[in-house]
């Protein structure tokens, strides 16, 4: 039986978004939804980051948080902070983004009357801003209820989030503590984390989509997905370098047919990508990727 009111813990992280992350951490108190834990870390920025917190700690003393002396990274920080959570759900939230009032009411909820056994992550749907509050867009586009025209998928979602076929609102998503924990948190080596979640989570649990606007996203100029089809680019080449990981651990998880099938497609983007980039050395390694998975279509040899 689900309980009641359970624990949920918020772990905001910061880096250089002194402009907005007052509004991402009132959005977490004022939710309708009360039994919240908030974890706030700086990731050493270099604006006035730590101050404002600091002064905004001041309304809220039973806040925890942390600053960074050096820049640790995303995933490291987020795991220094996890290793911390008490609640039974996680919420990753980017210090320029906002929660809108029923967030975390509707995706508790979600949990509490969901009809899969194996429920691991709920997601929704997010509005898109700009750097001053005003509307962009909507991440799954929406009709006049702004409900989504085009239901994203529910249950096991593993083989279409692994060909590429669904994008993934991960900023809008809420995941098991327990089921973080057994994933081993967020992999440090990465320069980003949520894809990696995503596929190892997806591919022994269900996960759930609730037809909601649950977050404001931030659209900045220097947002990390910009980063990815940038060429010739330091931090690109980290990304995409993470993605490959990402792709050579789906691999090694992969079991059927169908799933390597849809790997293939997904491979195939990321070669085009980085040939556009400029990353030759990656459009090999991710070759020779290809040819693995190829192989695993053989039949197997009989002595």
């Amino acid at each position: 039986m689900e309980e009641k009111n359970p624990l949920v813990t918020i772990i905001c992280l910061c880096y250089n978004h002194a402009s907005f992350v007052s509004k991402a951490l009132d959005s977490v108190i004022h939710q309708s939804y009360k039994n919240i834990e908030l974890l706030i870390a700086d990731d050493a920025s270099q604006d006035d980051s730590v101050e404002v917190i600091k002064k905004w700690i001041t309304k809220y003393p039973h806040v925890f948080f942390i600053a960074n002396k050096t820049n640790l990274g995303n995933t490291k920080t987020f795991n220094n902070l996890f290793k911390q959570a008490k609640g039974k759900y996680i919420i990753d939230l980017a210090a320029d983004d906002v929660l809108t009032l029923d967030c975390v009411k509707k995706q508790v909820e979600t949990f509490s009357n969901t009809t899969y056994k194996n429920l691991a992550l709920v997601y929704g749907n997010l509005e898109i801003i700009d750097e001053k509050d005003n509307h962009l867009d909507y991440y799954y586009p929406v009709n006049t209820y702004k409900k989504v025209i085009k239901q994203p998928p529910s249950g096991f979602i593993y083989i279409s989030l692994l060909a590429g076929e669904e994008k993934m609102c991960s900023v809008s998503s809420m995941i098991k503590s327990d089921i973080l924990k057994s994933l081993g948190g967020y992999d440090e080596s990465l320069a980003y984390e949520d894809f990696d979640i995503w596929i190892r989570a997806s591919k022994k649990f269900d996960f759930e989509f609730i037809d909601e606007i649950l977050v404001q996203k931030r659209e900045l100029n220097n947002s990390m997905y910009q980063y990815f089809f940038k060429k010739h680019n330091t931090f690109s080449k980290r990304l995409n370098n993470s993605t490959y990981k990402i792709l050579i651990k789906a691999f090694k998880q992969n079991t059927t047919k169908k799933e390597n099938t849809a790997m293939l497609k997904r491979v195939h983007y990321e070669i085009v990508l980085n040939f556009k980039n400029g990353n030759y050395f990656l459009c090999f390694q991710l070759l020779i990727l290809k040819l693995k998975i190829h192989l695993k279509f053989l039949p197997q040899i009989r002595h």
